[in-house]
């Protein structure tokens, strides 16, 4: 491409292509994609858009344009790879001026001159580090500013390089500019502090940008650029001056308004310095050692003095928070239970963090903790009153939860407690003691501090486990004050509701249960929301803890069940109906078919729901794990269910539909138990298979699930199914065996298994191209047992049930190994003997000795030259399925089922629909309905006859006389 002729045509479709006009946009696209591949297309773009007198968008599109050549054609063997002239050509060009005027555009520029150094930096590109280095000296403010940026990206891009010699090589960069790194930041943060009292915002704002782009390369080259760090004198002096900074920043924002672009870059500043703490101690905690001292001492005293006081700020704190917190909960300094065999390092850390934490700063960190940081605050109240549902949004753990004061507090309370439960349980347990008995709802301070300490007994539930007598407190102190109805005491209503949930798993009696259950009934009436929703919170611990009774819940199943919907009908955001719904599915799930009587209602609720959550695929999904539970719980009359549940599986299941992304799990799951509670087939259900095939298609993380609704089809309906799906179906297996793993291929082989075992007359005829490579399997001596031994249980079920089926079978293979069809039953006898082993389940065992056993009688000299593998394949099998009679000391085949239904206890869950189609099909099954030792006497008493006694001795002469004496034993009373 001729730079001169074709800058002019590119600029021309470039701006082309930042029309709003589709008819100009598209064909322009479609000309750009067309040169990507073009000699001397790149060197055109870097002419367009380091010319500042053009159109900015069009400038923006052919930087972007551009980084995208960067990544696909810039490493050397990529296809259509740019030329090394080329290459050479456009990095000269990309840093011969920083002087880009818009500030988007020299990010971009930024970005890509990092994508190219990491390909090319420092062999191809050694020019790069020292151009930077020189340019970031200059005193064009605008020119500086976009070198120090770029040297910033590019510092980034190559820290993030994982490999040992690009490790290597960051080393020695950072050994290289370190020194330097450190003046310029230092420079530009002197000049900062100076200019702060002037009063030029704009100059204040411009050095301050720079101070963080500096801070922001040494933290870089700080972090990953040094192996052992508290071995090099600069790096430990930059991180031990970070304190004193941080000190003189803080300090400015006293002269620096709240509200503007210069407090914002300030308190980013900060932020930053923190950042470099946290990741340093991170990434190198021994070399952090030294510092231990100064952090805590600093991030205490700003955290829980009143040398922080008007000076920090939220996110700030949640920073020093997070550094107190990583180092005491450190393993690097925590030494072994013996502790002479800790390292020097650890023992000396340890002895660092002793002597910081001793009691009076302990017991000041958890006070402070409790009665200042706990507190609600006037502006949760406020978004308490306003927007109940957004508070408990936020208490919960919203998109802001991370970085929010709140949730920070309490985990480093959790950890602090846990470190040191011997010192602090005291202090907590004297908080408590003071707070005995109701307290004045006109005093809100009094009534903040009792839900401050409460918050702390429930996060601190297990490590107060032997100093507390819940039970007796419950029943004494915190039930009364849940009968508090005074609208000042909600905060305390919630706190205790949400405290004993903390406590159920921990130490709850299961007689005071009941006591509980009125409680909760009672506060899901209560005035307030916030209440109500923490009070179903609860309920789901306690439903869900393992020491739950069903006979204690049920008298107060319906109050809870209607109070429930009540609630998921009255909230209105989407995070809320998801977390009411999932309480509701706990409480269906554990009840199980206790819940029939109560459902209508929700059943009616949730189609107009399920219309109303189009654009909320989670809360969707929360639907679907609703259903899920309430289809286990109706059983057979989740039947009734099917005009709304059937399209909901099929919008699910459907990988057409954009919404299957979010839906398929629960989708296929909902799909799955519908099958097993379905009393039978509907034309409907039957449809619904049609999403089946493209899943298969997948092979994703869901195919276990997927092969589960295969069998729940054969199992509801095999003759339907099968004349409808199974030459699809069969395609898609045989296009699924070369491709999955063993796992797959028995999953594949097990429908195939239970197809045969529900229909075996049409069954083998179904899977016809799939039973060849059985047979060639069995042949061969597959080398998987756990393949060979269902291989074999295939063989099986064909020879036994569908003998005509089996001959026609053994025909074609024959043809197939160019043998003689006795020859070939001959060698599969004889495998089958040799991997029997294979088999570990009794009732295949008992199914290949059945299998085999239907070749007897016969004069077939084959068969009688395997006789002897048959007979101890038949007493292997009769060892694993006959159970002795200790009085009569007969043996009875175990295997054998009656009609008579189990009965269910009350922990079991009653059989699904499913459960008792197998049971029927159970009582049709050989396996189940012929007694074994039965069947081998028959066999040989007819074998017998054929052959008449002398020739049946001879034939029992072949067998080992130990297998012998068992069969006999075996068969005593025959």
């Amino acid at each position: 491409m001729d730079l001169n002729s074709a800058s002019s045509v590119v600029l021309q479709v470039l701006t082309q292509a930042t029309s709003q006009d589709t008819a100009v946009l598209k064909p322009a696209e479609e000309q750009l994609k067309q040169w990507e591949t073009q000699p001397g297309f790149y060197s055109v773009l870097l002419n367009i858009f380091t010319n500042h007198t053009l159109d900015i968008n069009v400038r923006w599109l052919a930087v972007l344009y551009f980084k995208h050549g960067i990544d696909r054609y810039w490493r050397r063997v990529a296809p259509h790879a740019l030329s090394e002239e080329e290459k050479s050509t456009l990095r000269a060009g990309l840093i011969t001026n920083f002087n880009e005027p818009i500030n988007q555009i020299a990010t971009q520029i930024a970005v890509l001159i990092a994508k190219v150094a990491r390909l090319d930096c420092p062999r191809q590109w050694p020019e790069l580090i020292p151009t930077l280095v020189e340019s970031v000296k200059v005193q064009d403010d605008l020119r500086q500013h976009r070198a120090l940026l770029t040297f910033y990206h590019v510092t980034k891009t190559l820290a993030s390089k994982r490999l040992a010699a690009d490790r290597k090589l960051f080393y020695d960069l950072a050994s290289g500019i370190y020194n330097f790194a450190c003046s310029l930041w230092n420079h530009h943060t002197d000049t900062f502090l100076q200019q702060v009292s002037s009063g030029n915002e704009s100059a204040v704002l411009s050095s301050l940008e720079r101070t963080l782009l500096s801070l922001k390369v040494l933290r870089k080259l700080t972090v990953n650029g040094f192996v052992e760090p508290h071995k090099n004198m600069e790096v430990m002096g930059f991180l031990h001056g970070i304190f004193d900074r941080l000190k003189q920043f803080l300090e400015c924002s006293r002269s620096i308004g709240t509200d503007n672009v210069c407090r914002d870059r300030l308190e980013k500043t900060i932020i930053l310095f923190t950042k470099v703490l946290l990741d340093f101690l991170d990434q190198h905690p021994i070399s952090f050692t030294p510092l231990i001292q100064r952090s805590l001492e600093f991030s205490v005293s700003y955290v829980f003095t009143e040398v922080g006081e008007g000076v920090t700020f939220e996110r700030f704190i949640v920073q020093c928070m997070n550094l107190i917190k990583m180092i005491v909960k450190n393993y690097a300094y925590k030494p072994s239970k013996n502790f002479e065999d800790s390292s020097p390092e650890t023992i000396e850390a340890h002895k660092i963090k002793m002597a910081f934490f001793t009691y009076p700063t302990l017991t000041e960190i958890c006070r402070r903790l409790v009665s200042h940081y706990f507190l609600l605050t006037e502006e949760e109240l406020t978004m308490w009153e306003e927007d109940p549902e957004g508070f408990t949004v936020e208490e919960t753990g919203g998109d802001s939860w991370k970085y929010s004061l709140r949730p920070c507090t309490e985990v480093l309370f959790i950890d602090i407690f846990h470190e040191y439960n011997q010192t602090l349980t005291p202090v907590l347990l004297e908080m408590m003691q003071t707070l005995q008995g109701p307290t004045n709802v006109e005093d809100m301070n009094a009534l903040l501090i009792k839900d401050a300490v409460y918050n702390a007994v429930g996060l601190a539930a297990f490590e107060l486990f032997d100093s507390v007598d819940f039970d007796q407190w419950f029943k004494n102190q915190l039930l009364p004050e849940l009968q508090v109805s005074h609208n000042r005491y909600k905060p305390l209503r919630r706190r205790v509701i949400w405290l004993i949930g903390q406590w159920i798993s921990v130490k709850f009696k299961s007689d005071m249960r009941p006591m509980l259950y009125e409680a909760i009934c009672n506060l899901l009436q209560d005035q307030d929301l916030v209440v109500r929703i923490e009070t179903a919170t609860t309920l789901k611990l306690t439903v869900d803890d393992f020491e739950f009774r069903t006979d204690q819940f049920l008298p107060y199943l319906e109050t809870m069940f209607t109070l429930l919907f009540q609630l998921l009908q009255q909230v209105t955001e989407c995070d809320t109906k998801m977390h009411v719904l999932h309480v509701l599915s706990c409480v269906i799930e554990r009840v199980n078919v206790q819940i029939r009587p109560y459902v209508g209602c929700l059943v009616q609720y949730l189609p107009l729901l399920w219309k109303q959550s189009e654009e909320h695929n989670m809360l969707r999904c929360a639907i679907l794990t609703t259903l899920i539970h309430l289809v286990q719980g109706l059983g057979a009359d989740s039947k009734n269910l099917y005009p709304f549940l059937l399209p909901v599986i099929q919008l699910s299941t459907d990988v057409s539909q954009p919404p299957h992304v979010y839906l398929l799990e629960d989708g296929l799951e909902l799909w799955l138990v519908t099958l097993e509670n379905s009393p039978g087939v509907t034309p409907e259900l039957l449809r619904i298979f049609q999403n089946m095939s493209p899943l298969l298609e997948l092979s994703s993380e869901n195919l276990r699930t997927c092969f589960k609704i295969i069998n729940g089809y054969i199992f509801l309906s095999s003759t339907e199914f099968l004349q409808t799906y199974a030459v699809g179906l069969c395609q898609s297996f045989c296009e699924l065996l070369p491709e999955i793993t063993t796992e797959g291929q028995v999953q594949v082989l097990k429908v195939v298994e239970n197809t045969l075992k529900v229909n075996p007359v049409l069954g083998p005829q179904m899977f016809q191209p799939i039973l060849p490579n059985v047979f060639r399997g069995v042949i061969e001596g597959e080398r998987y047992p756990v393949v060979m031994s269902i291989y074999l249980a295939v063989m099986g079920r064909v020879l036994l049930q569908n003998a005509s089926f089996f001959s026609s079978l053994l025909n074609e293979m024959a043809r197939e190994f160019n043998q003689e069809m006795d020859q070939l039953l001959g060698n599969v006898i004889e495998m089958w003997v040799d991997r029997v082993d294979n088999i570990t389940q009794p009732e295949r065992k008992k199914l290949s000795a059945l299998a085999l056993l239907s070749l007897l009688p016969s004069d077939n000299s084959v068969i009688q030259d395997k006789f002897c593998g048959i007979i101890n394949i038949s007493v292997e099998a009769l060892h694993d399925v006959m159970t002795e009679d200790p009085e009569t000391r007969t043996y009875k085949d175990c295997m054998l089922m009656s009609h008579e239904e189990p009965k269910v206890t009350e922990d079991e869950e009653p059989p699904t629909e499913q459960d008792k189609r197998k049971k029927m099909l159970a009582l049709k099954d050989p396996v189940h309905t012929v007694s074994l030792q039965q069947f081998i006497y028959e066999k040989l008493k007819a074998q017998q006859e054929i052959l008449g006694e002398q020739g049946f001795q001879s034939l029992m002469e072949t067998v080992d006389t130990e297998i012998v004496t068992q069969l006999q034993e075996f068969l005593q009373g025959f």
